[in-house]
């Protein structure tokens, strides 16, 4: 999906009320996140530790269908996350999508990870104004992945691309307080900042037990609006490596140093 416009679960729920069964699956994380959405409403929703997604994940999906009360026959489709995140769990997430709707018949939509976590942690913090939040997670080799928003009561803005980025590149310039979400590098961020004085809400991911109703709800909202993707040509989303740093004042908010330009075929896997 496209949008640079994240609203909150009611509002896309609401958006994608003629909308039958979409199953919304996540596995970017060690944590598998799963949840059903039909004619507006959560009909079915289950987050676990999965030390093996590929052994784990079709059980999970069976606990959720039977939850929700629908057969897998009468999903009108299905939502994946595409991370960025670990890759190996992608791939699994993303297979096991594709096999689905090419048994069903169903429509299938990728849906960026890190927008998800995002959402998860707006539903759950009180905003009353804009406020920055970042998304960060573990990349290895000394970096992390990480997208920037605007959170504001009711949504939020994206305000950056996914980034692979060293950690004490990404906050620069930022000069007001910051909610970090994410796995231990989104904690180390938040204890780079106090050094600096600025301060910081952390939010460990493992807390957020929605982001699979978002994957779900972005989905239902993406396919009712006619976004719907080839199971051939959907991957997991890939991030190269930016030297960035993130200029909150700037225009635009994001400037990026040395980074190389998404291609076009970037762009449309992210699409998708």
């Amino acid at each position: 999906m496209t949008s640079r416009i994240l609203f909150r679960a009611e509002k896309l729920l609401e958006l994608s009320a003629g909308m039958g069964p979409v199953l919304g699956i996540d596995t970017a994380s060690a944590t598998a996140s799963i949840a059903i959405v039909a004619h507006g409403r959560v009909i079915a929703e289950l987050t676990r530790s999965a030390s093996s997604h590929g052994a784990e994940l079709p059980n999970a999906v069976a606990q959720a269908i039977k939850q929700a009360g629908t057969p897998l026959k009468d999903l009108s489709g299905i939502a994946v996350g595409i991370g960025p995140g670990s890759f190996t769990g992608l791939r699994v997430g993303i297979a096991y999508a594709k096999g689905l709707v090419l048994a069903l018949g169903c429509a299938l939509i990728g849906i960026p990870s890190l927008d998800c976590v995002a959402l998860a942690a707006l539903e759950r913090l009180p905003i009353t104004e804009e406020t920055l939040l970042a998304t960060i997670f573990d990349a290895r080799k000394g970096e992390v992945y990480a997208n920037l928003y605007r959170a504001r009561p009711d949504r939020l803005d994206k305000i950056s691309q996914p980034l692979v980025i060293r950690l004490q590149n990404l906050f620069t310039q930022v000069s007001h307080s910051v909610i970090l979400v994410g796995d231990s590098k989104a904690k180390e961020a938040s204890l780079l900042l106090s050094e600096r004085g600025i301060r910081s809400i952390f939010v460990n991911e493992v807390e957020l037990n929605s982001r699979g109703r978002y994957v779900a709800a972005l989905g239902a909202e993406g396919i009712s609006g006619g976004e719907i993707g080839a199971p051939a040509t959907l991957e997991p989303l890939y991030v190269r490596t930016a030297e960035a740093t993130f200029k909150p004042a700037a225009a635009p908010p994001v400037a990026v140093a040395k980074e190389r330009p998404w291609t076009d075929e970037t762009k449309s896997s992210s699409s998708n």
